[in-house]
C-alpha cells in the first residue's frame, strides 16, 4: 500500500484545494462565509476520503462517496461562475482538476471491487 500522500488522486486533489482557497479569496464578501467555505470543505473532505479509502479493505464505500462529494463541488464552483462570483478561468483550471479526480476515482473503484 502506498502512502496516501504519494498517490497521483491525492496529488491533484491537494492542487485542487489550493486553487480553490486562491479562487475562495477574491470571492464577494457575502458568499465568501457560505460558499466559498462549503467548497473548501468539500475539498478538504475529499482529501480525507482518499486516505480512507486507501487504508480500507473495501475501498468502494469511500470512493463512491468521494465521487458524490466531487459532483458537489463541481455544482458549487459552476454556481459560483454562473453568478460571476469567479471567472471563466478560474473555473476552467478547478474543473479540470475535478475531471483529473474523477477519472481517477473511477479508475480506482473499478480496480477495487
Amino acid at each position: 500500500m502506498a502512502l496516501h500522500t504519494n498517490l497521483p488522486i491525492y496529488k491533484v486533489t491537494y492542487d485542487l484545494l489550493g486553487e480553490v482557497t486562491d479562487i475562495v479569496k477574491n470571492m464577494p464578501r457575502d458568499f465568501k462565509a457560505s460558499i466559498g467555505a462549503k467548497i473548501q470543505l468539500e475539498c478538504v473532505e475529499l482529501m480525507v476520503l482518499i486516505f480512507r479509502a486507501n487504508v480500507a479493505t473495501h475501498k468502494a464505500q469511500y470512493l463512491t462517496e468521494l465521487i458524490e462529494r466531487l459532483q458537489v463541488t463541481e455544482l458549487l464552483l459552476r454556481v459560483s461562475k454562473d453568478k460571476r462570483f469567479i471567472s471563466t478561468g478560474q473555473y476552467a483550471k478547478a474543473i479540470d482538476l475535478t475531471n483529473q479526480i474523477g477519472r481517477q476515482a473511477n479508475g480506482w473503484r473499478k480496480a477495487s471491487v
